[in-house]
C-alpha cells in the first residue's frame, strides 16, 4: 500500500479520487519547491510530505534548499519581522548581501530551475531567484507563509519588485494578500494525520514522555509549542500561566520548540524564556530537536489545554495538531490562528496575558467543555486542514496556470 492510499482511512477514498483526477494533466512535469532550511518550522514539515505525496501521483516533484551565512540569514528573520509589521530597518549592506547569496544558490540551482514545469519559491528568503534564471520555460509561483498584511513599507518597497514578476502567488489568507501584478490564491497550510506527530499514541508511551519531563499526570497541564520566537509570545504565556496558578494552583506549563535553521533570534528567545521561568519547578522549558515529532505528540496529547499565544502568526500548524489531539486551543487573535480557532467553539482567542488565564481558569473548572471544544477542534481540522486538501489546492492551482488562457477547463 502507497502512502496515499493510507490517507483514505482519514479522508475517504472518494477525496484519493479527486487527487488522481486532478494530477492526470500534471503526470510526468518537473515541479521544483525551493526555501531556506529542511528542518524547524512549519515550511519544511509540509514539505516533507507535500514532495513525496505529489510523486506518488507521478509528477516528478523535488525541493531544493538554498544556503547561506549568517549575515544572509540575519537579513532575512529582519526582512520577515518587517513583512509582519514590525519597523525594522535593514541596511543597504545587508540588502546586497542577501542579493548576492540569492545570485549564489542561482548559479548551482539555475539548470534545474529553468527546465522545470513549476517552481514554487517559499517566502522571501529565496524569492529573488527567478531574476537570476532568464531562460526558465515553466510557471514560477511566490508562496508566501508570512502574515504580510501590515508590512515595513521601505521592506516592501525593496522585495516587490522581485515578487511582481512571477506568475501567480499564493497566500494563507485573503487579509495577508498583497496587491501584485498577476493572479493570487488562497491556500492555508496543513498538517499530516499520519505522521509521528499527528498519529494517535498508545496511553504508555505518553505517560512515558511525562515521566521523562517530571510531569505529574494527575495534575493540569497547559502546553505550547513553537519556536522560540518573540512573535510566539512565550513570556507571555509564562505570564498568562502565573495568574492562573492564583486559581489552579496546581496548574503545569510546557514551553517546547526550538529554533530553525535560517532563525538567528532563537537563541536570545531562549534566555529570555529561561528568565522568565526562573526557578518554578513547574514551567518547563524544553529544547527538543526538530525531528523530534513523538514527543511533541505525546506532550500535545497528555495536555488539558493547548496554547498559541502569538502576537503575529502566518497560520500556526501548532494550533492545528493541537486540535487534531481534541484539545480546545487558547490562541492569539492575530493571523492565521483567526481560522482555526472558532471563538468559544474549538477554543478561545485572546489578546492579552490576562484574557489567556482567564480562559484557562474557566476551561480547568469545566472539563466537559475541554471535552465539547475538543471534539468539534477535531472534526474541525478534518474538514478543513489536512494534507490531502493542501495538495488538491496545490494541483488545481497548477492545473488553472496551465490552461489560463482557457475559459472552462474539462477533467476526464
Amino acid at each position: 500500500m502507497n502512502i496515499l492510499e493510507t490517507y483514505a482511512r482519514v479522508a475517504g477514498e472518494e477525496v484519493l479520487d479527486q487527487l488522481r483526477q486532478l494530477a492526470k494533466p500534471l503526470q510526468g512535469m518537473n515541479v521544483v519547491h525551493v526555501n531556506s532550511t529542511a528542518v524547524g518550522g512549519g515550511v519544511a514539515e509540509i514539505l516533507t510530505k507535500l514532495v513525496p505525496l505529489m510523486r506518488e501521483l507521478d509528477i516528478n516533484a523535488s525541493w531544493e534548499v538554498i544556503t547561506g551565512d549568517e549575515e544572509f540569514f540575519q537579513c532575512t528573520k529582519s526582512m520577515h519581522n518587517a513583512l509582519q509589521g514590525n519597523q525594522v530597518p535593514i541596511s543597504g549592506s545587508l540588502l546586497r548581501h542577501y542579493e548576492e547569496v540569492n545570485a549564489d544558490n542561482a548559479d548551482k540551482l539555475r539548470s534545474t530551475l529553468e527546465a522545470a514545469d513549476f517552481v514554487f519559491i517559499h517566502d522571501p528568503q529565496p524569492a529573488p531567484l527567478l531574476n537570476y534564471c532568464p531562460n526558465r520555460k515553466g510557471k514560477w509561483v511566490w508562496r508566501c507563509h508570512i502574515d504580510a498584511s501590515h508590512p515595513y513599507r521601505p521592506v516592501w518597497k525593496f522585495l516587490q519588485p522581485f515578487v511582481n514578476n512571477y506568475d501567480a502567488s499564493i497566500f494563507s489568507l485573503a487579509a495577508f494578500a498583497r496587491a501584485l501584478p498577476h493572479p493570487e490564491y488562497l491556500i492555508p497550510p496543513s498538517i499530516d494525520p499520519l505522521s509521528d506527530k499527528n498519529i494517535d499514541l498508545e496511553l504508555n508511551e505518553i505517560d512515558a514522555v511525562c515521566d521523562r519531563f517530571s510531569l505529574d499526570r494527575q495534575r493540569p497541564l497547559i502546553v505550547q509549542i513553537s519556536r522560540f520566537d518573540r512573535f510566539k509570545d512565550p513570556v507571555g504565556v509564562i505570564r498568562a500561566y502565573r495568574l492562573a496558578t492564583k486559581f489552579v494552583p496546581s496548574l503545569q506549563l510546557v514551553l517546547a520548540g526550538g529554533s530553525a535553521t535560517d532563525d538567528p533570534e532563537g537563541k536570545i528567545v531562549i534566555e529570555e524564556v529561561k528568565a522568565a521561568a526562573a526557578d518554578d519547578p513547574d514551567i518547563h522549558v524544553l529544547l527538543l530537536p526538530p525531528d523530534d515529532h513523538r514527543t511533541i505528540n505525546a506532550l500535545q496529547r497528555a495536555a488539558d489545554i493547548v496554547l498559541q499565544k502569538s502576537t503575529k502568526e502566518g497560520f500556526g500548524l501548532t494550533v492545528t495538531e493541537g486540535m487534531w489531539k481534541g484539545k480546545p486551543v487558547i490562541g492569539g487573535d492575530t493571523g492565521g490562528i483567526r481560522l482555526q480557532v472558532i471563538n468559544y467553539h474549538t477554543g478561545f482567542l485572546v489578546n492579552t496575558p490576562e484574557g489567556a488565564a482567564l480562559r484557562i481558569r474557566y476551561l480547568l473548572q469545566e472539563p466537559d467543555k475541554i471535552e465539547e471544544m475538543g471534539k468539534k477542534a477535531k472534526e474541525f481540522v478534518r474538514e478543513n486542514f489536512l494534507m490531502t486538501r493542501h495538495l488538491r489546492e496545490y494541483l488545481t492551482l497548477m492545473v488553472a496556470l496551465l490552461h489560463s488562457a482557457v475559459d472552462r477547463i474539462e477533467l476526464g
